[in-house]
């Protein structure tokens, strides 16, 4: 059986189930492809020959109950870089300089990439590409006006997680 080296497992979370879809790297640790909640639009589907292997995840998985727990603010997590555009990439990147607990608009990310303008509309749909939900913070993205736009796992979990950031920060004291 060919697995193309793709791994996988479903952890349940306070946004439901989320399958994760990794690599393995030369280092042990795996390369974390996608982060897919249940229900999410274009979310990822387990594939034919794709190697359930739970353990390979527990870093990553712990990382996250951490982040749910308020423990965490960021992840050390290692991406496989392998797929989306060169633009895309850029625009992902961005997302991931995003502080915790913070939001800023579409324009502003399209800014940082060199794509203001009419280069909102394309980061939009880059950031609705973004294939790793939670881990690369798009929920922290929002409209101009404040208002919260588009979130592939919807909306109502977009503003879970940014009253989950926004209480946590103020409990540290961040």
């Amino acid at each position: 059986m060919r697995t193309n080296g793709m791994l996988y497992t479903r952890i349940d979370g306070p946004l439901g189930a989320m399958l994760l879809v990794g690599r393995a790297g030369g280092d042990g640790r795996v390369a974390l492809r996608s982060l897919s909640l249940e229900g999410q639009k274009g979310g990822t589907e387990v594939e034919e020959g794709w190697v359930r292997a739970d353990a390979a995840f527990e870093e990553i998985a712990g990382q996250l109950g951490a982040y749910f727990a308020g423990e965490r603010d960021g992840f050390d997590i290692p991406y496989d870089e392998t797929y989306g555009t060169e633009f895309q990439r850029r625009v992902w990147r961005a997302l991931e300089e995003i502080p915790y607990g913070t939001t800023v608009s579409y324009g502003e990310i399209a800014g940082r990439v060199g794509s203001s303008g009419a280069g909102v509309r394309a980061v939009g749909t880059a950031i609705g590409r973004n294939p790793l939900l939670v881990v690369r913070p798009c929920h922290r993205v929002i409209g101009a006006d404040g208002s919260l736009r588009g979130y592939a796992a919807g909306l109502a979990r977009k503003q879970a997680l940014l009253e989950l950031e926004r209480g946590a920060k103020g409990n540290s004291g961040a």
